[in-house]
C-alpha cells in the first residue's frame, strides 16, 4: 500500500468514528477462503472507532447438512416454509457458523457475543399457507445491542427470531439486517456475499441514488438476477427507512470491504438515500397544506382537529417534510412551561409516501429540536398510532399523571382517552 492511499484514508475516518455500520455476511463467505482476511478487515474498522454489528446467514450451511444428513428441507433461506425438521436443522447450521465468526473474530482480538436481540413472532398465513416456523422481525432490542455497542463488544446475529414464550423462528438474513440498520439508525448497511455489486447491461454500476434505484426495478425487475433482487430490495427500503448509505459487495475479493469503504471508486455498488429531502420549520404560506395533510386523520380521529387560527398561533412548533418542493409530512412540538418536557403532535404522512420512513425521521428530528432546547422528556398522545411509536420511536407506555398539570387537565376535558407514551431524552 502507498502512502498516498493511507493519506485517502484519513479523509474518510472523521466520519466514520463512532457510527454504526451493520455487515451483512451470506454463509456462503464464512467457508470461503477468503474469510479470515474478511475478519482481519474487520479489525481495521474497529481501530478506527467504528461501532460493527454482524448479521450473518446460513443458507449455504443448511443446504450442505442436508446433503449430509440427506433430510430433505423445506426452505434455504428463511423465506418460505420452514418445517420442524428444517428448523433442527437450521438451528445446528446458525450455531456452527455464530462459532465460527466468534472464532474468526477472536483470532483478532475483537470481542464479539451471540445475541437473542431479534424479537420475531410467526411469518403466518400467505395464500392459504401456513409457514410454520418462519418468522419475521416483529422489533429489534435496541438497548440491548447499544449496551453491547459502548462496550466496544461487536454483536453477532443469526438468522433466528425469538418470541416472547421463548420459541424459535427461521427468519431471511437479508431482512434481519435491515431491520437491525433501521432500529440502530446505522450510518451504512453492507450487504456481503458470493456476487458483486449490481450490473445493467453487463456493466457494474458503482453508485445510485435510491430513486435511480427504484427506477431500474420497476422497469427491469425482470432482469434482475434472483440472488440479487432480494439485496436489491432491501437495499431500497432501507434507504428509505433511514439508512443513508447501503453496499453490494463480493465478500470474496480480498480487502472488498475496506476498498469500498476508503475509496472514491469503490469495488461493489453504492445505493444512497436522496439529497433533496428536507426537513424545516413551517411557514405561514404552509397552513392549508398541513391541514390538507392531517384531514383523513382528523377525520378519522387519529389527530385532533386543528383550525387554521390553532396552526397559526404554534406555527414556530411545526416542522414540515419537503420532497422536491411538495410538503408530504409534518410534526409539531410543544415545548411545555418550564421548559423540561415537549410534547409530540400532529405527526403526519401523506398516503402516497407511507412507509417510505418519514414519519421516523420526523420523530426523530422533533426529538433532536427537543434536546437542543434542553427538554428533559417528550410524551405524546395517541389513539391508534401508539404500536407505531413503541416499536419504531422506543417510546414507552405511560399514564395522565405523568402529563404536566395544564396538559393533564386538557386531556381530561377532551375525553378521547388516548394513550400517554413517554420518552427520556436525557
Amino acid at each position: 500500500m502507498k502512502v498516498s492511499d493511507l493519506r485517502g484514508i484519513l479523509t474518510y475516518i472523521p466520519g466514520f468514528r463512532e457510527k454504526t455500520f451493520v455487515i451483512a455476511l451470506d454463509g456462503a463467505l464464512v467457508a470461503d477462503d477468503n474469510f479470515p482476511n474478511l475478519m482481519l478487515d474487520l479489525a481495521v474498522l474497529r481501530s478506527l472507532s467504528i461501532r460493527l454489528v454482524l448479521v450473518h446467514g446460513a443458507a449455504h450451511q443448511l443446504l450442505e447438512l442436508a446433503k449430509q444428513t440427506r433430510i430433505p428441507i423445506s426452505n434455504a433461506d428463511g423465506t418460505g416454509i420452514t418445517d420442524e425438521e428444517t428448523l433442527k436443522l437450521a438451528l445446528t447450521a446458525a450455531n456452527r457458523i455464530t462459532h465460527e465468526v466468534l472464532e474468526g473474530l477472536a483470532s483478532n482480538d475483537l470481542r464479539a457475543c451471540y445475541t437473542n436481540a431479534v424479537i420475531a413472532h410467526p411469518y403466518g398465513i400467505v395464500g392459504g399457507v401456513d409457514r410454520l416456523f418462519t418468522g419475521r422481525v416483529e422489533r429489534v432490542d435496541v438497548d440491548f445491542l447499544n449496551l453491547l455497542l459502548e462496550k466496544g463488544v461487536i454483536p453477532v446475529i443469526a438468522p433466528l427470531g425469538f418470541d416472547g414464550d421463548g420459541r424459535t423462528f427461521r427468519v431471511n438474513s437479508d431482512g434481519v439486517a435491515l431491520e437491525v440498520a433501521e432500529a440502530l439508525k446505522a450510518a451504512k448497511l453492507i450487504y456481503m456475499s458470493t456476487y458483486s455489486g449490481f450490473t445493467k447491461g453487463g456493466n457494474e454500476i458503482s453508485q445510485m441514488s435510491v430513486t435511480e434505484a427504484e427506477e431500474i426495478y420497476k422497469k427491469h425487475k425482470a432482469e434482475i438476477p434472483e440472488n440479487v433482487l432480494s439485496k436489491f430490495e432491501h437495499c431500497i427500503r432501507a434507504c428509505r427507512n433511514g439508512v443513508s448509505r447501503v453496499h453490494l459487495l463480493d465478500g470474496r475479493v480480498d480487502e472488498a470491504l475496506l476498498s469500498e469503504l476508503f475509496s472514491n471508486e469503490g469495488v461493489g455498488t453504492m445505493i444512497y438515500a436522496n439529497e433533496y429531502q428536507a426537513v424545516r420549520r413551517a411557514l405561514k404560506k404552509d397552513i392549508r397544506a398541513i391541514r390538507n395533510l392531517i384531514r383523513e386523520s382528523v377525520e378519522e380521529e387519529e389527530i385532533v382537529k386543528r383550525t387554521r387560527l390553532d396552526i397559526l398561533s404554534h406555527i414556530n412548533d411545526y416542522y414540515v417534510f419537503q420532497i422536491d418542493g411538495n410538503i408530504v409530512g409534518c410534526v409539531a412540538l410543544h415545548v411545555q412551561p418550564g421548559g423540561e418536557m415537549a410534547e409530540l403532535a400532529c405527526l403526519s404522512v401523506s398516503g402516497a409516501h407511507e412507509n417510505l420512513g418519514i414519519g421516523q425521521k420526523l420523530m426523530l428530528f422533533a426529538e433532536d429540536a427537543a434536546k437542543q432546547r434542553g427538554v428533559k422528556s417528550i410524551f405524546l398522545l395517541s389513539t391508534r398510532a401508539f404500536n407505531y411509536f413503541q416499536q419504531k420511536g422506543g417510546y414507552k407506555e405511560g399514564s395522565p399523571e405523568n402529563l404536566p398539570p395544564a396538559r393533564k387537565e386538557k386531556y381530561d376535558s377532551s375525553k378521547r382517552n388516548s394513550k400517554v407514551l413517554v420518552k427520556q431524552l436525557a
